[in-house]
């Protein structure tokens, strides 16, 4: 099993938990779903600490979602379906954790499209640090 390196705009395969339904008490996501990692730090453990944010069909009730336009989700071998990265709330876990999942049955061993753009990654991060400054964004640890 080849792991890709976890760096900031990865788009990767993981089984996000909602803020919400951690809350509500799962532990699990209830799905695997693309997800653009935000940061990736190593600790003195010498840990990877993982922060990745979710990407949905949904639209999202949020100003700063961040919209993946048609021609970046046709680069990163994505569906065609209109799709957000949710900038509001985030999942941290150590790489490369028990989440992480394979794009498709077909290839068990990839577990990641590609990098997102620089300017849709860049407005990632602006609708990251918003909510951050903001003291909105929610934090759901899967260690």
């Amino acid at each position: 099993m080849a792991l890709p390196e976890p760096a900031p705009g990865l788009v990767i395969s993981y089984s996000y938990l909602w803020h919400d339904q951690h809350r509500a008490g799962a532990e699990e996501g209830r799905k695997a779903r693309p997800c653009a990692i935000v940061v990736a730090t190593t600790d003195a453990d010498g840990d990877t600490r993982v922060y990745v944010a979710p990407i949905t069909h949904s639209r999202p009730d949020e100003p700063n979602a961040a919209e993946l336009p048609a021609a970046a989700k046709r680069r990163l071998g994505l569906d065609d379906a209109p799709s957000w990265i949710v900038t509001s709330e985030l999942n941290r876990f150590v790489w490369p954790g028990y989440d992480l999942r394979p794009i498709t049955r077909d290839k068990p061993e990839v577990f990641a499209w590609g990098f997102l753009p620089v300017e849709i990654f860049a407005a990632l991060k602006r609708g990251v640090a918003a909510h951050q400054r903001e003291k909105r964004l929610r934090l759901t640890p899967r260690e």
